[in-house]
């Protein structure tokens, strides 16, 4: 089987963590995740082009936590409902304070 590309994301996406050794196959995962949390449309075109629709959807329908922008992003992205997904069943259970 060809091996596919490595896909083309900015570098502040992944400040925090070894970019030039990133494997973009064993830490899928977080990758999604971290590019539509931090990353721009390119970014996630990208994304989605390498992973394939699916393997994004599965791995944000599944992530612990997202920032509630992107859950929103997401979930327009891969049109699914934000109650499909695990971080807002989640977020619903443990309630923040209430913002006066």
């Amino acid at each position: 089987m060809e091996e596919k590309a490595k896909p083309i994301f900015h570098k502040r996406i992944f400040w925090d963590v070894d970019f030039e050794n990133l494997d973009y196959d064993a830490k899928a995962n977080f990758v999604i995740e971290r590019v539509f949390e931090r990353g721009d449309v390119p970014d996630i075109r990208n994304c989605r082009r390498y992973y394939g629709d699916e393997k994004v959807a599965e791995a944000l329908l599944n992530a612990k936590f997202l920032p509630e922008i992107t859950m929103y992003l997401a979930a327009a992205v891969i049109s699914r409902p934000v109650t499909d997904f695990r971080c807002y069943t989640l977020r619903q259970s443990n309630p923040t304070l209430f913002p006066y």
